[in-house]
């Protein structure tokens, strides 16, 4: 995919006043320009942080709120308040702002100068109670926000600005995003319907449906030179087996999944679409149902959801933007079956065809079997085992009046013994805190069977993400008991439901 940052920068905003003299102000404006560097400078800030003017009244502030609004390269604020600035002179800038914002509660040194703190150095270095009272305003407006505390030049803090930047250009990534169904969504599943007028309004995603056979022609129209080139990516990449080797007795089952991904890639492309969803009951004319070509779309970046979940595929999309360049992977997955042995309850999970290979780092096998549903001819697909380590399984659900994202931390083990049976790509996990406590919490929550499993990015993104698109996040983790779970899904929807559109 290409690389989501580019092209992308965060503001960072100082906060000041008329009132210390232009001697002051020259130095606040210096100071606030090194503190941005520590940030622009840290590898673990994959976006620009650009510096502004030092801001020091009603009208400035205000001003630049809208202009953050109305650049597409920002993709988020930074505040500071280096001095005290006054916070009424705040109000209508930040309710006027409409991009994520960060508070940096921090100060231009890291030490203080004990022997040497006069009235002077105390008027320039207020930001502990500068901070404190824009932090009042923030709040007493309702404005959503990260807050991060230390100083800029902490890898601690730049870990956590980082962390919040990839929420920020994942929340600008759906922004105008295209999602395209081929076909509608599976018969009488309850959990791949949703409002997708909401999910408009909410998210800015566009989702929209094509006939199948609207993608059957652009498959069709795949020349035999793109499928030959395709073909040798395959053979170059997966250890393919030999029947769907040229010359092999199913080489041409291989050569019409080559042609599903180009005709797939080009509908995508010409669409402008970063996200689909396909559907097995709904196959027109295609021959097969997309595994491989959807498993290499997915490794491309592209969100992906079974059955008509585009909820699902939205995930998808999010989480391999707010991963990328990082380590692992991401990709569709689903709660399959259980080992339930006594002291080694762990998930398998799976799906028919669609799992993504950025979740391993062995080299697939490009195999060929059948699939029991659909009533189309054997599809092709890769096999593996996800690599082990930890994850996060992510859900989104339409509670009706929100949307609820639901997300348990794991530790993917691999499985107890092979799978020589088991001819699709899987993942084996132990949630967190243990079996039955996520379980029971996930089922509380209404969390779907359908998920995002992400190795490149942990829950605090996802938390980042969540407070950025005012959206619920219900946390399973290694803290959590049903107890307080339960009583925390009851808090949120008194809070979601009094807070509707605010």
């Amino acid at each position: 995919m290409d690389n989501p940052f580019e092209g992308r920068e965060i503001w960072f905003l100082t906060g000041s006043q008329d009132l210390y003299g232009d001697e002051t102000l020259q130095q606040v404006a210096e100071q606030s320009q090194a503190v941005a560097r520590h940030l622009e400078e840290s590898s673990e800030v994959p976006v620009r942080i650009v510096w502004k003017p030092v801001l020091k009244d009603t009208a400035s502030i205000r001003r630049a709120a809208l202009e953050a609004n109305a650049d597409d390269a920002c993709v988020g604020v930074i505040t500071w308040m280096h001095t005290f600035s006054p916070a009424k002179m705040w109000i209508t800038g930040l309710d006027a702002l409409r991009t994520p914002m960060l508070h940096l509660h921090t100060q231009a040194g890291m030490e203080l100068p004990w022997a040497d703190i006069d009235m002077d150095f105390m008027n320039l270095n207020q930001a502990a109670h500068g901070d404190r009272e824009f932090g009042y305003i923030a709040s007493r407006l309702g404005v959503a926000r990260k807050i991060v505390v230390g100083h800029a030049s902490d890898p601690v803090v730049q870990g956590e600005v980082g962390t919040w930047a990839r929420a920020a250009v994942g929340w600008a990534s759906l922004s105008g995003m295209k999602l395209a169904r081929f076909g509608d969504n599976m018969r009488n599943v309850a959990v791949t319907e949703g409002d997708k007028t909401e999910a408009e309004l909410r998210f800015g995603v566009s989702v929209n449906t094509w006939g199948v056979n609207d993608l059957v022609a652009a498959v069709d129209a795949v020349d035999e030179a793109t499928i030959d080139g395709l073909v040798q990516e395959y053979l170059d990449a997966y250890e393919v087996v030999p029947e769907l080797q040229p010359g092999g007795e199913r080489h041409e089952s291989l050569r019409y999944g080559a042609r599903q991904e180009a005709g797939m890639r080009s509908f995508l492309e010409a669409g402008g679409f970063s996200a689909f969803t396909t559907n097995f009951e709904d196959l027109g004319e295609l021959r097969q149902l997309p595994g491989l070509a959807v498993q290499r779309l997915m490794a491309a970046g592209y969100g992906f959801g079974a059955e008509g979940d585009w909820k699902t595929a939205i995930l998808v999309r999010l989480a391999k933007v707010m991963g990328y360049g990082l380590p692992g992977g991401a990709s569709l997955m689903e709660d399959y079956t259980y080992e339930l042995t006594p002291g080694k309850e762990k998930i398998l999970g799976s799906h028919m065809l669609e799992i993504c290979p950025s979740l391993t780092t062995a080299k697939p096998r490009l195999e060929i079997h059948p699939l029991g549903i659909g009533d189309r001819e054997d599809p092709v697909r890769l096999v593996f085992d996800t690599d082990t380590g930890d994850g996060l399984v992510v859900a989104l659900s339409d509670m009706r009046e929100r949307f609820r994202l639901v997300a348990n931390e794991v530790d993917i083990v691999g499985p107890d013994a092979e799978l020589p049976n088991l001819p699709v790509a899987r993942a084996v996990w132990v949630p967190r805190p243990d079996f039955k406590t996520s379980a029971r919490a996930w089922l509380t929550a209404g969390g779907a069977h359908h998920t995002v499993l992400t190795t490149q990015v942990g829950t605090e993104v996802f938390e980042d993400f969540a407070e950025i698109a005012r959206t619920e996040l219900a946390i399973i983790d290694a803290s959590t008991t049903v107890r307080d779970f339960t009583k925390q899904l009851r808090w949120n929807q008194v809070y979601y439901r009094m807070t509707a559109g605010a």
